[in-house]
């Protein structure tokens, strides 16, 4: 069992430790960054009350990436599945003439 790794993660102003594994440190610090910067973004080009605010935007922007890589996915097996059945139907087509 690998040992835990004690880390704190600035967000908004505010400082998180966490105890996490090795191997999620990059992800957990690209992930603060980029939640740093968006918000910076937001309170640049926006006139927001607080840091709350900037950081429901931020929530709600990249909830929002994932839902629509989501449903993009989705639509990708959607448009793959035909695919493969119209290949099965012409396959099975030349199976029954032989």
């Amino acid at each position: 069992m690998a040992e835990k790794l004690k880390i704190k993660l600035s967000i908004a102003d505010r400082v998180y430790p966490l105890t996490i594994d090795p191997s999620q440190e990059e992800g957990l610090r690209k992930a603060a960054k980029n939640i740093e910067q968006l918000a910076k973004k937001f309170e640049q080009n926006y006139a927001v009350r607080d840091k709350q605010d900037v950081l429901a935007m931020c929530a709600l922007q990249f909830a929002s990436k994932i839902e629509q890589k989501s449903i993009d996915k989705q639509e990708d097996n959607s448009e793959v599945t035909e695919r493969l059945k119209a290949l099965e139907q012409i396959v099975d087509s030349k199976l029954s003439i032989i």
